[in-house]
């Protein structure tokens, strides 16, 4: 990248809460500052904020989590004005709403438009495909798994040459069995409602509590394994509502229906994950849409916890098949509880061997330093490409 001064990277997203899309916009922050540049973030802001501080990250506080026309027009303004008053080098946009204002302040600025394809949006409707193209309107699009990219392609008709697949990154120290503390899976336990003297095992679903996510499927796959064998394992279903009430109240509800509910536990979000995870026998991803990439699984599977997960998008990708864990297919509760059946009735050090397969893979292929690398090489591209139009 170019020297110290001469760049700044403008990241546009809508809130800094919770997930893999704020967890990378922090990451690629840090890679910015690292080479020297400064690392701007529009957004709402949220409780990450403090970690976007810590890698030398500038939060500029906008509305930029409203999909309101006027809102999005409003927002076109103050990008401009951010970019031309931070002298920005290129703008990375992360999300659809954002990424319309995002867009427009680009071309008004004359800078490079990246954006980073996130996810497999639902695209029913004319006018929805429209609204979801901006994610492919980048000068390069970099989407974050090849099941993502093959998808842009297809749907947005974009030339494979403009269209970058850079999986998401874990951090390989945060996770890292050897890092986490008996007493932080012993307080996680505990968070959990789990007796000390427990001694059941722990099947763990980390995600949003949202519908496509399977929560529901996993307490259909518990209430089977239950009715077979009753105190099989503890059901742990970790993750932040972001506000849906409903949808967790209508879990409580199928528990208590399926006579589950004194094995199932409905949890808030998890701040220490890696202990989650050191505390789980199994984690599983019963997803009923495709994941564009899927990074807790890949958190999982780094942590050496062995994995279930639907044989779908991303998911696919990072799990082989028998070896690091196993695929079912989507919404199959009958198929969810078999694979989960499997793996617990495997020896612990069985357990242990198909998560070390799977934390050498993550190692090999998904680690934070590759994800930054390679999002600065787009950026040296995109950059590289506007200084030649100029010298034209």
């Amino acid at each position: 990248m170019q020297q110290q001064g001469q760049f700044a990277v403008l990241q546009v997203t809508p809130a800094l809460d919770a997930g893999g899309v704020e967890r990378t916009t922090i990451e690629i922050a840090e890679a910015v500052t690292r080479a020297g540049g400064r690392a701007l973030v529009a957004s709402r802001g949220g409780r990450l904020e403090g970690e976007l501080a810590d890698v030398g990250g500038e939060l500029v506080a906008m509305p930029l989590d409203t999909k309101n026309p006027l809102a999005i027009l409003a927002n076109i303004g103050r990008l401009a004005t951010l970019g031309r008053e931070a002298r920005v080098s290129l703008i990375h946009a992360r999300s659809r709403a954002p990424a319309w204002s995002a867009l427009f302040a680009a071309r008004r600025l004359g800078v490079p438009f990246v954006t980073t394809y996130h996810g497999i949006y639902n695209g029913n409707g004319g006018l929805k495909r429209f609204y979801n193209s901006v994610m492919a309107r980048g000068d390069l699009v970099i989407a974050n798994s090849d099941y993502t990219r093959a998808h842009v392609m297809k749907v947005h008709g974009v030339a494979a040459d403009r269209v970058v697949s850079i999986p998401r990154g874990v951090d390989l120290a945060r996770f890292d069995p050897a890092q986490v503390t008996p007493e932080r899976v012993a307080a996680m336990r505990h968070l959990w409602g789990v007796a000390a003297n427990d001694g059941r095992p722990i099947v763990l679903l980390p995600g949003r509590l949202t519908r496509w996510k399977g929560q529901a499927v996993l307490i259909e796959a518990a209430a089977l394994m239950e009715k077979a064998q009753p105190g099989a394992a503890l059901y742990v279903l970790a993750g932040d509502s972001q506000g849906r009430a409903e949808y967790v109240a209508d879990l409580h509800e199928l528990a208590r229906k399926s006579g589950v509910q004194s094995c199932v536990r409905i949890v808030g979000h998890l701040v220490d994950m890696p202990a989650a995870l050191a505390a789980a026998t199994v984690a599983v991803f019963p997803s009923t849409d495709a994941e564009a990439f899927g990074r807790a699984a890949v958190e999982a599977q780094a942590m050496g916890v062995p994995v279930v997960a639907s044989a779908l998008g991303g998911l696919a990708e990072t799990i082989v098949d028998g070896e690091s864990g196993l695929l079912v297919a989507p919404g199959d509760a009958v198929a969810l509880a078999a694979a989960v059946k499997r793996l617990l009735a495997l020896t612990p050090e069985q357990r242990q061997a198909m998560g070390a397969t799977g934390a050498a893979r993550v190692r090999a292929r998904y680690s934070v330093g590759a994800l930054q690398v390679a999002t600065l090489a787009v950026y040296e591209r995109v950059l590289a490409q506007k200084g030649a139009r100029d010298r034209r």
